[in-house]
């Protein structure tokens, strides 16, 4: 199958409001260009219902090659909706580019996961997690929706949030809202097991700050959480540091209960 283009525009930009298109930037005196190109052409058969290949030769088309803004060849570039969404130099083994692809490749379910992000962050819950059960179900291996459905039963259900979060392949933008979600649900299995807490003078308010947050009272939460680092920082393995860093992952660094209180962390640590 011959994969090179004439129509950049038509083959890469406006196919891949349809498709992911993967862009092999290449050239004919280019060595690892030789090595890279049959490998991709192997991956394009394998995944051709995710994404399709197109090579474009630098040399016939030095003028988009510039556009890209190409330094060194083999370059691969992936487009999405019309943009380039990720890239990687050089020529690297099949299992690594695999393991980049399915990093990298948007979900075909990517419109629906976008209106249930929409949904949660209007507060529409229920919603959001009936759309999101939706694309699982299609996309089981999907690891931002296993990280947005978790987020949502972490309330529901903590194990089986965990679960989700320990299963899911993690992306840069899902890492610390997955980090949150396990330090939330560790934190309510304490209100099962109370008495596995050390003794202390501050365990009973410990407690108490723990039954807020799994109320949602994040505010009042974050109040409790952040008098116990001034009165004892180290208790629980630093439970009430690590507690108040994941309620600002969870709710986000710009929402106004992250903002009100970020800064009384901050001095509080520094007591």
């Amino acid at each position: 199958m011959n994969y090179d283009t004439n129509n950049f525009q038509k083959d890469v930009i406006e196919q891949s409001f349809t498709i992911p298109v993967l862009v092999d930037f290449w050239a004919e005196w280019c060595a690892p260009c030789r090595i890279l190109g049959p490998v991709l052409e192997k991956l394009a058969e394998k995944y051709k219902d995710q994404w399709i290949l197109v090579k474009l030769n630098t040399d016939k088309f030095p003028e988009i090659a510039n556009e890209y803004g190409i330094r060194g060849i083999p370059n691969v570039k992936l487009f999405h909706k019309g943009k380039v969404i990720n890239e990687f130099t050089g020529a690297l083994p099949e299992h690594m580019i695999e393991d980049w692809l399915q990093k990298s490749i948007p979900s075909k379910f990517s419109d629906m996961i976008e209106k249930a992000k929409m949904l949660l962050a209007e507060g529409k819950v229920e919603d959001a997690k009936i759309i999101l059960e939706q694309v699982h179900n299609g996309d089981i291996n999907n690891g931002e929706v296993k990280i947005l459905l978790a987020k949502i039963l972490v309330y529901e259900n903590p194990k089986e949030s965990l679960r989700l979060v320990e299963s899911a392949q993690l992306s840069n933008h899902t890492v610390e809202l997955a980090e949150a979600i396990t330090t939330m649900s560790k934190l309510f299995e304490k209100l099962e097991n109370k008495d596995e807490l050390e003794d202390n003078p501050v365990k009973a308010f410990y407690i108490e700050a723990i039954k807020d947050l799994r109320d949602k009272k994040f505010e009042s939460a974050l109040e409790k959480f952040i008098e116990l680092i001034r009165e004892n920082k180290a208790y629980d393995d630093e439970g009430a540091r690590r507690a108040c860093i994941a309620i600002f992952k969870y709710l986000g660094e710009e929402h106004e209960v992250t903002l009100k209180h970020r800064r009384d962390f901050g001095r509080a640590l520094y007591v």
